[in-house]
């Protein structure tokens, strides 16, 4: 066996034969496509093997077995708990970007909105209300004015 061989073996022949088998095993555990596009499939990969399995891995979607669809729920939820904006302004902003490109529609807009500023209002500390106006504002200037020393 010389060089040419053992490159077209190991490098070429046995990854495209494991490629092969990962399309038919992942067309087997597919829930989402029924028994004859299944057939169909098989029938594809196994008559065309390099270009049906090609073709097959091109138009394949993703979350296809329930683990998949878990793995993808998760990594979301890991992604918007990383990278979601935890000001209000930028939570308003990014909803109003998503409304404005038609990811959102009028009803989840008004929803989404309601619920940020709903959270922001209960994080938000009260802060003590007194009277308002001139008369407090001069009071208080006057108040906070140093005195100078009666012996002066």
């Amino acid at each position: 066996m010389d060089f040419w061989d053992v490159f077209w073996l190991l490098l070429i022949f046995i990854p495209l034969l494991l490629i092969w088998a990962f399309a038919i095993v992942d067309i087997f555990r597919r829930d989402d496509l029924s028994g004859w596009l299944k057939a169909l499939w098989i029938v594809v990969v196994i008559l065309a093997p390099f270009f049906g399995t090609l073709i097959y891995l091109i138009f394949r979607r993703p979350g296809a077995t329930p683990q998949e669809r878990q793995a993808m729920d998760q990594a979301s939820r890991d992604f918007v708990q990383k990278y979601a904006p935890t000001d209000t302004a930028q939570q308003l902003s990014m909803l109003a970007d998503l409304h404005d490109r038609g990811k959102l529609t009028d009803a989840e807009f008004a929803a989404e909105k309601a619920r940020v500023l709903d959270a922001a209002k209960a994080v938000t500390p009260t802060t003590p209300s007194g009277p308002t106006g001139p008369t407090s504002a001069a009071t208080s200037a006057a108040a906070a004015k140093p005195t100078a020393p009666s012996g002066i």
